[in-house]
């Protein structure tokens, strides 16, 4: 294939994808409403004892906290957890 046809191919994708984010309602810079996603979070308790966890959300709302087995550690009890308390207690956002 010659190069103008694969530059051809390529900018009617793009043209595709662009039109499609238009359509569902969405930017495609993540201008989102009602976002479900996911992500880990270590739980540590007083005795430096952390788990992770999957948190779930939708949007800002968070729909489920799963264990995930076998992530976890026991720190000494001379450790200071470095996050910020805003990152430890980060919970669902609203991305929109």
């Amino acid at each position: 294939m010659e190069l103008k046809a694969k530059i051809i191919l390529i900018s009617l994708i793009l043209l595709v994808v662009a039109i499609s984010f238009i359509i569902k309602g969405q930017s495609i810079t993540g201008n989102v409403i009602g976002y479900r996603y996911s992500f880990t979070k270590a739980v540590c308790n007083e005795s430096n004892f952390c788990q992770d966890y999957e948190i779930s959300c939708n949007g800002n709302q968070t729909i489920s906290r799963t264990l995930i087995s076998r992530a976890v550690v026991q720190f000494s009890d001379t450790w200071t957890d470095p996050r910020t308390p805003e990152f430890i207690n980060k919970e669902c956002e609203n991305y929109s």
